[in-house]
């Protein structure tokens, strides 16, 4: 399954971003005469209530889902990566801090501190990276942080804190070979949820807004017509079921495999 899943990310991230340089329909061009149209040859994926080619649209939002989805993971995974190492590593009143820090982020629901953040700021895609990433890297640096406790009570770790050896050189060289599949899981996790934080942001008149589109934007758009044009909101929400199934799937054999080889080490 983790093939699979691995082949179907990689051929839809492809697509997305390769398929507009030959496919050259506009995503905003307006057709009066083809207000929406069922899937057809002439229209794979239909069009909108403006007669505009939803396979264009698709596409184009969903560079902008995918593009927000990464950046803001990857955004939240390493800062939560280097919260969590500070913490373990450091100990002490260093780590009672940013506890604390911690638990007060969590102590708010996400999703709803994701809406009070964005109904206060214009939302654009940069500003999505911005806040998706700053209400997403508590998870992250709570693992790692675990993690973190438990190698810097190693021995050879004590040893080369003995030995003077600088901390730069410790966390780089030890911490982080051991921490990657962590981060890895995690990360795969974070893009999913960024994904999903967006879209469900866009849906809610939140998030990206016209001319602008994503693929929760274009679910937001056929709302409205859901009864009489099901596929305005059906494909893009099919292409947000597929990454995130995917993401979840290779995140799940990524688990996996760590846990059988920290099964191995024991």
């Amino acid at each position: 399954m983790f093939k699979v899943a691995l082949y179907l990310l990689i051929t839809v991230i492809l697509t997305i971003f390769l398929m507009p340089f030959f496919y050259t329909v506009s995503p905003y061009q307006l057709d009066p005469s083809k207000i929406l149209e069922a899937p057809s040859l002439s229209h794979l994926f239909g069009t909108d209530r403006l007669g505009r080619d939803m396979l264009a649209r698709v596409l184009q939002g969903g560079q902008t889902s995918l593009i927000i989805g990464f950046l803001a993971a990857s955004i939240s995974s390493i800062l939560g990566l280097v919260i969590g190492i500070t913490a373990g590593y450091f100990k002490g009143n260093v780590d009672r801090t940013i506890t604390i820090v911690i638990d007060l982020f969590l102590t708010f629901p996400t999703f709803f501190l994701l809406l009070a953040l964005v109904s206060y700021i214009q939302a654009s895609s940069l500003i999505l990276i911005i806040v998706i990433s700053i209400t997403g890297w508590m998870g992250m640096s709570r693992l790692i942080r675990s993690e973190s406790f438990a190698i810097g009570n190693k021995p050879f770790i004590k040893i080369l804190r003995l030995s003077n050896v600088s901390t730069f050189k410790i966390i780089f060289k030890y911490f982080a070979p051991i921490l990657a599949p962590i981060f890895l899981i995690s990360f795969t996790f974070g893009v999913g949820g960024s994904i999903l934080a967006e879209s469900g942001l866009s849906f809610l008149g939140l998030g990206i807004n016209a001319p602008q589109m994503s693929w929760g934007s274009l679910l937001s758009d056929g709302k409205a017509v859901i009864d009489i044009a099901w596929w305005v909101s059906f494909f893009p929400g099919l292409m947000i079921f597929l990454i995130t199934f995917c993401l979840i799937q290779i995140s799940d054999y990524l688990q996996g495999l760590a846990n059988s080889k920290e099964m191995i080490k024991n």
